[in-house]
């Protein structure tokens, strides 16, 4: 029977189809947003082009000291310059746009527990048989998203992973709605989900080692019915009912790229640790997050309980009190100023890894003097459904993030306004894009459940003049005739190329773009010899 019990990823508003404006220019692009959505063109002024990961300059880490605004101290009784405080803050001038799609490699077992267990199994290594006889080239390519409160696979991924044959999907189907129009997806049996990095996968495209694997078993999940004309399949998220139990550590001066049915796939190094273990790397600065709503006590799925093999109907989310909450993860706190306004301490931020973009809602919008009648930029905006809306967006001053060490602070921030659904209730204050973490390696930690500890991200910047210290290997701290000769070997090359080196792959940063020439030529010669040593 079909049965629509559970709406997902949900984006509820845009500002409608606004007039091209004289004088812009419009560029296609293909970046995600929160909720499947995906931004498929970009409009903008001649006159101001947008920051963007291609070509922008290397970020420096830099000191400053930060005060309360004094507009802001004067609405406190008695607080006067009391309230201002010195801080130190690492500051990211005119972050791009767009951030980087966390790829990962995403493989499907039978690996299920006697009926009426509802409880997803936390597993460190993959466990029980495939769907198919040829795991190594049957795998799905998806996205780490901190933001989907349930696995999904796209139709394809799915097909090819073996789940339309043998029983693996039930006749069950869930809604998931977009900002515009809404799709049915097909609920999974219980299955084994297990993730890895791009580094998992050879240079052929095969996944031929799957012992750094983990993931979880006896979780059900949303698969992609086949799409309707001119709308997209579903793409394949693994979310939070995974990225509790984990350890996620991103290495964004580390870039990997694969070649896979002739799409190329370029993501940071990403190894996935239990959040126990010892090696998991450590950086100084340290983010609180929050697993919302509260009181989140494991994964389950929502069974048929009137059938006789409590068969899902509703993929695995995280529950509370046995009822699904859908908890997700969030910034426990966010300032923002534009000119004279601010909106400050916001803690309904989403920290989204599988949103490439930064977008606040109207609340926020509001506080900051924002007019959607007037944006900075456009962009539009694709639904699940394949339906295309237009939304505006703006720079804003200072976007804040403070952390334990060094405070996050970001300047002229291009930020998309749209309101989005939040999992508690009404809408979030707004999502924090990976276009606020490209020039950071940070750890993403798990937790936020019964008896697990808060989440968290640790970080640090990335001092990009040790890219240009190849040789020997691990850099000698100058960049010399060592790094030079390998980068000559290196000359021209691209990842298929037998010469290929992915080190002399300098720019831009931090997404490369696969070629060795000019363009990182010009980086090692902008430190040569200089002493780069930490």
């Amino acid at each position: 029977m079909g049965l629509a019990v559970l709406v997902i990823l949900i984006l509820l508003w845009s500002s409608g189809t606004l007039a091209k404006q004289h004088g812009w220019r419009r560029q296609q692009v293909d970046w995600r947003m929160t909720g499947g959505s995906r931004i498929k063109a970009v409009s903008y002024p001649d006159q101001k082009p947008l920051p963007m990961a291609a070509g922008r300059k290397f970020s420096r880490r830099t000191v400053r000291k930060k005060f309360l605004p004094l507009e802001a101290a004067a609405r406190l009784e008695g607080a006067g310059e009391q309230l201002m405080m010195p801080l130190v803050a690492a500051v990211i001038e005119s972050p791009p746009i767009d951030g980087f799609v966390p790829w990962i490699a995403t493989v499907v077992t039978n690996a299920r527990s006697d009926p009426g267990e509802l409880d997803a199994v936390v597993q460190t290594s993959v466990d029980d048989d495939y769907l198919t006889a040829t795991p190594q080239a049957d795998y799905a390519i998806g996205i780490f998203d901190t933001g989907a409160s349930a696995h999904v696979m796209g139709n394809a991924a799915a097909t090819r992973a073996g789940l339309f044959s043998g029983g693996h999907i039930t006749t069950n189907t869930i809604t998931i709605a977009g900002v515009t129009g809404s799709v049915e997806a097909w609920v999974s049996q219980p299955l084994g989900v297990f993730v890895d990095g791009l580094g998992a996968i050879e240079p052929n495209g095969l996944l031929w080692d799957r012992s750094g694997m983990v993931g979880q078993s006896n979780v059900s999940i949303a698969v992609g019915q086949t799409p309707l004309p001119d709308a997209p399949d579903l793409p394949t998220a693994i979310g939070s009912p995974l990225s509790v139990y984990f350890a996620a550590a991103f290495r964004n001066d580390y870039q990997i790229t694969v070649i896979r049915d002739s799409n190329q796939f370029t993501a940071p190094e990403i190894v996935f640790y239990d959040l126990d273990e010892p090696c998991v790397p450590s950086y100084a600065n340290f983010i609180p997050l929050e697993l919302r709503p509260l009181g989140g006590i494991s994964v389950q799925y929502l069974p048929d309980y009137f059938g006789l093999e409590f068969e899902p109907i509703s993929p695995s989310t995280i529950v509370n009190q046995l009822l699904p909450s859908q908890s997700i993860f969030f910034v426990s706190s966010v300032d923002l100023y534009k000119g004279s306004h601010s909106a400050i301490d916001k803690n309904r931020f989403l920290f989204d890894t599988g949103a490439q973009i930064t977008v606040i809602g109207s609340r926020v919008g509001a506080r900051l003097g924002i007019n959607p009648a007037e944006p900075d930029f456009e962009v539009e905006i694709q639904g699940v459904s394949g339906e295309v809306i237009t939304a505006p967006g703006f720079y804003i001053d200072t976007l804040e993030i403070p952390a334990l060490g060094e405070w996050l602070s970001f300047t002229n921030v291009p930020v998309v306004l749209l309101d989005i659904a939040s999992p508690e209730g009404g809408t979030v204050d707004g999502v924090i894009g990976m276009n606020l973490f490209v020039d950071l390696n940070f750890v993403f930690r798990g937790g936020g459940l019964f008896l697990q500890d808060d989440p968290s991200v640790e970080y640090e910047l990335i001092d990009y003049r040790t890219i240009a210290d190849i040789a020997p290997e691990g850099g000698d701290g100058v960049v010399d005739f060592l790094d030079l000769a390998v980068f000559a070997g290196a000359w021209l090359a691209t990842p298929t190329s037998p010469n290929w080196n992915l080190k002399c792959d300098l720019a831009p940063q931090p997404i490369r773009d696969g070629k060795v020439d000019f363009a990182d030529f010009a980086v090692l010669a902008e430190y040569w010899r200089e002493n780069i040593t930490p």
